[in-house]
């Protein structure tokens, strides 16, 4: 964990459960590309929630792309180069002590919350440029239409030229430079492993199989 200045102090983050590959953190924003774009301006903190595309070539550590609508004074409010921050949020749940089989040979286990989740500093740039916006949908629409499987996907050629160059004008984007990154992949690394397995056990039986997946992939018994 490190920070860039005396005045910054990091989020607090046991050491069992930092992520710090930044492959598995760019892993994880692109699985769950729905962000929250935190922003300090005149009227104090604010949260903006929007899609993000992670362009990880894009700087040191990447950057992040995203749109508004122009009728979000966002835009107006702040200059490039602000300091930002963006969230994503993994799968995360309940964990009950009852999934522990220590829990029913001592009592000694208490409730707790598993999750991931990144949190990456960066700088602010206004992109108030169609085409670049134009480019920036396409993208967008490529990725979100094959995840969800569409057939046939839908395409921006899809719709009348002038209805398409209409919406653009609506939009303004984003991008965030990344320079940190900060992950925490919170998933029972400090329980024995007769412990962990309880609770993959427990999520699975509750249908919560992402946050499952998440605790085998992290080194859980199967």
């Amino acid at each position: 964990m490190s920070y860039d200045n005396k005045e910054r102090r990091p989020m607090y983050i046991p050491a069992a459960f930092a992520e710090t590959d930044t492959a598995a953190l760019h892993g994880l924003i692109a699985a769950h590309p729905f962000g929250t774009l935190v922003t300090h301006g005149a009227q104090g903190l604010d949260a903006t929630h929007v899609p993000f595309l992670l362009a990880a070539d894009q700087g040191p550590q990447g950057t992040l792309l995203t749109h508004i609508a122009r009728a979000n004074p966002l835009w107006q409010q702040h200059a490039d180069g602000e300091a930002v921050l963006v969230v994503f949020s993994g799968p995360q749940g309940y964990v009950s002590p009852n999934w522990y089989p220590s829990k029913h040979e001592t009592h000694r286990q208490v409730p707790t919350w598993n999750y991931q989740v990144v949190h990456a500093h960066g700088r602010l740039r206004i992109r108030d440029d169609e085409r670049h916006a134009r480019g920036l949908l396409a993208r967008l629409t490529r990725e979100h239409e094959t995840r969800s499987q569409q057939s046939p996907p839908w395409k921006m050629g899809d719709a009348p030229p002038d209805y398409l160059s209409q919406h653009l004008k609506g939009l303004v984007c984003l991008d965030v430079e990344i320079d940190r990154l900060v992950g925490v992949s919170k998933l029972n690394q400090n329980k024995a492993d007769a412990d962990r397995n309880g609770v993959v056990q427990g999520l699975a039986a509750r249908g919560e199989t992402a946050l499952a997946q998440a605790m085998r992939d992290a080194g859980a018994p199967s």
